[in-house]
């Protein structure tokens, strides 16, 4: 399966979950790593990665992710995402990212995908992705942690945004420097 290969690849980063769902899909939310971290020592370990999709939902086959959405730092990240995961994306894939350097939301189209961008500088993608979707606990009920990936996966199906297409050229002449609220121990 290609979280599977991902994952040897040490490609999925603060996982929380991978789980088969049923027989030809694989759930996933955790981190998945879009610029790696430099080689540390002469052991091939790496350092943390420079950028994540933070707060990844992935839900993928054998070859392709069917679903994708997470929180980029920056919207320029949108390019590195493209090459490293492009070929495993399917083509005519719809997918919803939150940004954190971006005002306003707006769609972009690029390779063949279709994407969501949504301004995000604090709060859970899990969260803000039920709100978007208008999911509740109750659609839920009963459900293991990749059926729920599913359940997202199928609703998504239906959501249709109504925001201002752009380039992606555009779309990151739109990052206003914003970063990301970290919250820690006091």
């Amino acid at each position: 399966m290609l979280l599977d290969s991902l994952e040897a690849q040490g490609l999925l980063y603060n996982s929380n979950f991978k789980e088969d769902v049923g027989t030809d899909w694989q759930a996933y939310r955790g981190d998945l790593v879009l610029i790696e971290g430099e080689v540390a020592d002469s052991l091939g370990r790496r350092k943390p990665p420079v950028a994540t999709l933070v707060g990844a939902v992935l839900l993928a086959d054998a070859t392709q992710l069917k679903f994708m959405t997470g929180s980029l730092d920056e919207v320029a990240h949108l390019v590195p995402l493209m090459a490293k995961y492009g070929p495993f994306l399917t083509p005519g894939m719809r997918t919803l990212l939150y940004v954190v350097n971006i005002d306003a939301p707006m769609q972009v189209e690029a390779d063949g995908v279709h994407f969501v961008l949504l301004p995000l500088a604090d709060g859970l993608v899990w969260n803000e992705l039920m709100d978007e979707l208008r999911l509740e606990k109750g659609d839920f009920k009963g459900q293991s942690s990749g059926e729920k990936v599913a359940t997202v996966y199928r609703t998504y199906q239906d959501y249709r945004s109504k925001y201002e297409a752009v380039s992606l050229a555009v779309a990151c002449s739109r990052a206003n420097g914003a970063k990301r609220a970290i919250h820690g121990a006091v």
